[in-house]
Formats: C-alpha cells, sequence, structure tokens
C-alpha cells in the first residue's frame, strides 16, 4: 500500500526521511531539496536547499509550515516584497503549522491524501522545463533503485514521471484556499525558477488554483526565506 507520506518524507529529506535519501543524493544539488529524493527529478541543477527548523520538519510537515506562514501573513495583511528585503536566517524558528488545519489534517487518511497531492504537485513541477524526457525517466529509475522504497512507492513514482503533465489535475486537487496555497508551496520547491517554461508553468498555476497575486508573494517570500539562495526579483510571469 502506499505510504504518501513517508515518500513526501523521502522527497523532502530532513526528519521522517528513511535511509537511502543522503549521500548519494546530497551531491547531486537541485531544487530547494537537494539532499531529498527530488533531486532525482532535477538533474544536475544546483540550487536552494532547506535549512534550520524547514529542514527539521522535513515532509509535509515543512511544506505546511511555510504555506501556513505564508497564508497568516497574507491574511494580516503583511507585505512580501521578494527581492527587497534579505531572507531571514534559514536558523529562524518555524513553527508547524496547528493540527486539525487544512496544513495539517489530524486523521491518518487526510494526511496521506494531502501527501498524495502534494507529491503529485511537485513532480508536475519538476517535469514543466520539458528536460525530463524518457531517457531522463530512465537515468532517474535506476537511481531510485538505489533507495529504500517500498514497491509501491515507486510505482506511484513511476506512473506520475510517465503521466502527461496536466496542471488542471494538479489544480483540480485543491479543494480548499489553504491547499491551494500549499499546492503552489510544494510546486515552488520542487524547482529552481530559472528557466522560462518554470515561470510559465508556476503563473499558470497559480491562476488555476485562483491565488491572490499577494498571497503568491508570501509563498514565494516564505521558501526563499526557508533556504539559502536569495529569492527570486519578480514573481513569474506567463
Amino acid at each position: 500500500m502506499l505510504d504518501a507520506k513517508r515518500l513526501l518524507d523521502q522527497f523532502v529529506g530532513g526528519q521522517g526521511a528513511g535511509p537511502g535519501s543522503g549521500e548519494f543524493l546530497r551531491g547531486m544539488g537541485g531544487g530547494a531539496l537537494a539532499g531529498g529524493l527530488a533531486a532525482l527529478l532535477l538533474g544536475t541543477k544546483t540550487g536552494r536547499k532547506l535549512g534550520g527548523s524547514a529542514l527539521k520538519l522535513g515532509g509535509m510537515a515543512a511544506i505546511g509550515a511555510l504555506a501556513y506562514k505564508a497564508y497568516r501573513d497574507w491574511q494580516a495583511g503583511k507585505t512580501a516584497a521578494p527581492g527587497a528585503q534579505a531572507p531571514r536566517p534559514v536558523s529562524a524558528p518555524l513553527p508547524p503549522a496547528p493540527a486539525g488545519t487544512p496544513f495539517n489534517p489530524a486523521d491518518e487518511a487526510g494526511r496521506q491524501t494531502l501527501a498524495r497531492d502534494l507529491l503529485r504537485a511537485m513532480i508536475a513541477a519538476a517535469k514543466a522545463d520539458g528536460h525530463i524526457d524518457a531517457r531522463e525517466q530512465a537515468r532517474v529509475l535506476a537511481e531510485m533503485d538505489k533507495l529504500d522504497l517500498a514497491i509501491e512507492d515507486k510505482a506511484f513514482v513511476v506512473d506520475e514521471l510517465r503521466a502527461k503533465l496536466d496542471i488542471d489535475a494538479v489544480a483540480a486537487s485543491a479543494t480548499t484556499p489553504e491547499k491551494a496555497a500549499e499546492i503552489y508551496a510544494a510546486s515552488l520547491l520542487a524547482i529552481d525558477v530559472d528557466h522560462a517554461a518554470e515561470r510559465s508553468y508556476l503563473a499558470m498555476l497559480a491562476a488555476r488554483l485562483n491565488l491572490d497575486e499577494m498571497l503568491v508573494a508570501h509563498l514565494h517570500r516564505s521558501v526563499a526565506d526557508a533556504t539559502a539562495k536569495e529569492p527570486a526579483r519578480s514573481l513569474p510571469s506567463a
């Protein structure tokens, strides 16, 4: 049986990530998730790494905390200005999202559903620039065989890698505004926004998710603050 939450922990790294998601992947770079299974989907790109308390939280807890912070700041009317201020230290505390909220479901079924939808969003985002072709898929699958993953977990990743990129399907899983924010945060974590196709994908995703422009800015700010890389100077535009 697919354990989506455990697989998501493998993707993001940090607390909860099982054996096999460490030494080999740490040298590969890739997105904000260097050191996690998601690095396999990013080839040899170099980029951000989760740091501080976000890394300690790991997996779904880290994504939920980042999205919750952005959502709370947006609701409070705070200003998010990516690139206009220095990012806060990666060691700054990032409290987990409250239990029983859409960011942190209280029941196991809810956690598994959320983790599965976040995984699909991250894999879709990783495919946005088109670099995961058939040859790259074969390489990823070969490297996955070296990791401590259950057969069902590997099958899920294989199916998602081979599936046609469907941004509408990703957006359709956002059953609440909070989950929409978390799906966007997960997508943003999975990639470095350094390619026109990635910027276009994120812009389309934000539109499909009906995210307010300022909330998107807060999500970018939240992710940038939790990583060791300067935030983008501007938001993605189609």
